[in-house]
């Protein structure tokens, strides 16, 4: 689990040293289908049905602005100020690791930024409450309660799950909850976290092709996703931002 999900980690590195205005996100979609491949695994988002069995086309999910999650890869070219999230899943000697980042594009207005810094702190908020002997409901309550209180949008209908030799395993790790409710969190559990939020309303659409979540208001969203494995009773980090943010320089 933890190589499947260090190759994510990589693969995001290798995708925010092309980050810039002008690059389209089919160029980053096809940069991390080869990297993935070169290094002995599989994009496990290529071909995946949805609820209506159309297969997602490409290796990674890159979500513009205002889209949410699932974004479908396409030649438009990022322009300054944009925000692009990048949502990576791969498949290594059968195991599953997935993770998202966030990325600027160029200089991002002051307001786009803190949505991102307090997405971001969220998860590791969700992180901090997986504590074996623990509820699901504690994690969601971590992370809406930090989102909410900055009058940020909690999307409900999309949520965090459990992972392994499969993708998507149970439990589902909603971003809401209440503390005390939900599966308890047992030593062995693997789960992938990631607050999806929102700028304005946490109301949501889907485009025409299917796949891409948006914003109902055309607010700006973030996405911040770890994968991560309940070892001696607290979280252990599968992933990792770590060289993502040493390219980034941290910015949020």
């Amino acid at each position: 689990m933890r190589q499947a999900n260090l190759l994510v980690g990589r693969t995001l590195a290798e995708i925010a040293r092309m980050i810039k205005p002008g690059v389209t996100t089919r160029q980053i979609d096809q940069l991390a289908d080869t990297f993935i491949r070169d290094h002995g695994a599989i994009p496990t988002f290529k071909g995946f049905p949805n609820s209506e069995g159309i297969p997602f086309p490409a290796s990674v999910c890159t979500s513009v602005n205002e889209q949410v999650v699932h974004g479908v890869p396409t030649d438009t070219p990022l322009k300054e100020g944009d925000i692009v999230s990048v949502d990576c899943g791969t498949l290594l000697n059968g195991y599953n690791g997935d993770s998202c980042y966030t990325f600027c594009v160029g200089e991002v207005a002051p307001e786009v930024r803190q949505l991102l810094k307090t997405t971001k702190e969220s998860l590791y908020l969700g992180i901090q409450a997986a504590l074996a002997g623990r509820r699901i409901g504690d994690i969601g309550y971590a992370v809406q309660h930090h989102c909410e209180s900055h009058s940020y949008g909690v999307v409900r209908e999309l949520c965090g799950h459990g992972i392994g030799r499969e993708m998507h395993e149970d439990p589902m790790v909603p971003n809401y909850g209440r503390r005390g409710n939900g599966q308890q969190i047992k030593n062995g559990l693997c789960i992938a976290i990631e607050p999806m939020i929102t700028m304005g309303s946490r109301e949501i659409g889907i485009l025409s092709d299917g796949w891409t979540i948006v914003t109902r208001d055309g607010k700006p969203a973030a996405h911040f996703e770890h994968t991560i494995a309940i070892h001696n009773g607290k979280a252990d980090i599968l992933s990792s931002f770590e060289e993502v943010e040493q390219i980034e320089g941290k910015l949020y």
